[in-house]
């Protein structure tokens, strides 16, 4: 297999990358076919993925845009993939041109193709960390240089808590970065569920499995179990609810049944 200009030599490009499939979703065109067979595998059990995904991303951009419009100017994207059209800056600077966004992920494509894209951009930063240890984020050179901790942030865990197993305890990395920015500062967060999912959870089970099969489990959780990831925060309207039914653009009978699949919601600190 030829190894692109773009794909780090450190990585193994015969084995699946979760932010490569995810990529694959969205239409992009930074995987390869091991990331395709991956996806095509689990869309024989759940062919809306796409749907999911896509509906993900647009509700990420409405967060943006609202948390921009409520004056936060700081944004801290950890778990935020390979960059494609509509990114968590490109939203944010919109609204404030000065607005400074911080990318954070742990797979070396990710962070390869970030820096690319953002070469030359000087109010945005790149940072290869892991969620599950949020002192090494919080004390990163770019984070230091862009986010003043002393104002607001909003911290956008969106599609990636799903991939950190309870014994890795999430809620309490969550809790730390919480604790970490200013009174003021939301969380912008989706998660997956078999809630909501258009058809029975034993099938919907075979597209985890193939997570599972590439090291990189998806962990399900029930709405409880995920509200309790915004203790501390007060929710937003319209709380935690279906992607498509957060503060949508249009009708929500409009959208893909699958797209109604897991949870979104964003919760403001006091």
């Amino acid at each position: 297999m030829e190894r692109p200009a773009w794909a780090p030599r450190s990585i193994d490009i015969s084995v699946p990358s979760v932010s490569r499939i995810y990529d694959f979703y969205l239409g992009g065109s930074h995987n390869f076919e091991v990331d395709r067979e991956a996806a095509r595998k689990a869309m024989e059990f759940m062919p809306g993925l796409p749907k999911i995904m896509q509906a993900n991303r647009a509700f990420m951009r409405r967060a943006v845009r609202f948390a921009a419009d409520e004056g936060i100017t700081q944004f801290l994207d950890i778990g935020s993939g390979i960059p494609t059209f509509g990114n968590v800056h490109e939203v944010a600077q919109r609204a404030h041109p000065g607005a400074r966004v911080v990318y954070v992920d742990n797979d070396p494509v990710a962070v390869a193709h970030s820096h690319a894209v953002l070469e030359g951009d000087t109010g945005t930063g790149v940072v290869a960390a892991d969620l599950r240890k949020p002192h090494d984020i919080l004390a990163a050179p770019e984070v230091e240089r862009l986010i003043d901790l002393n104002r607001p942030v909003a911290l956008l865990l969106v599609a990636i808590l799903h991939f950190v197993e309870d014994a890795d305890d999430p809620y309490k990395a969550v809790a730390e970065l919480r604790d970490a920015l200013a009174p003021g500062s939301m969380l912008i967060l989706t998660h997956a569920s078999y809630e909501g999912i258009p058809l029975p959870a034993e099938r919907a089970e075979g597209a985890v499995d193939v997570y599972k099969d590439i090291r990189n489990p998806l962990i399900m959780r029930s709405r409880d179990e995920v509200a309790r990831f915004f203790e501390g925060y007060d929710m937003v309207e319209p709380g935690l609810v279906p992607m498509p039914r957060w503060r949508p653009d249009t009708a929500p009978e409009d959208e893909d049944p699958y797209a109604f699949s897991g949870f979104a919601g964003v919760g403001r600190s006091a």
